[in-house]
């Protein structure tokens, strides 16, 4: 869930571990659901991008996990910031 939240704010990794205060590193574990890394970690990188952790019960996380996946695969693999540069010279 924080993966798809991250793409879909249009944040690179490293933006968002910048964001954060972590490491890329870590950020990456983290969307993949390591559970090595530290809880304040995840709780820092969810409440940046608004992702709910706790939830009343099973069934709920469930349909929300199924639900991310399925757009997940329709989401872009990576994100890049935007290249253009706008010529704003009057």
């Amino acid at each position: 869930m924080i993966r798809r939240a991250r793409i879909e704010r249009k944040l690179t990794t490293q933006e968002l571990a910048d964001r954060a205060g972590i490491s890329r590193g870590l950020l990456q574990r983290i969307e993949k659901g390591d559970p090595a890394c530290a809880i304040g970690a995840f709780f820092e990188v969810a409440a940046i991008v608004g992702v709910r952790l706790f939830n009343a019960d099973d069934a709920t996380l469930a349909t929300a996990i199924s639900a991310n996946n399925a757009i997940l695969a329709l989401l872009p693999k990576s994100v890049r910031p935007s290249s253009t540069q706008v010529n704003d010279d009057f």
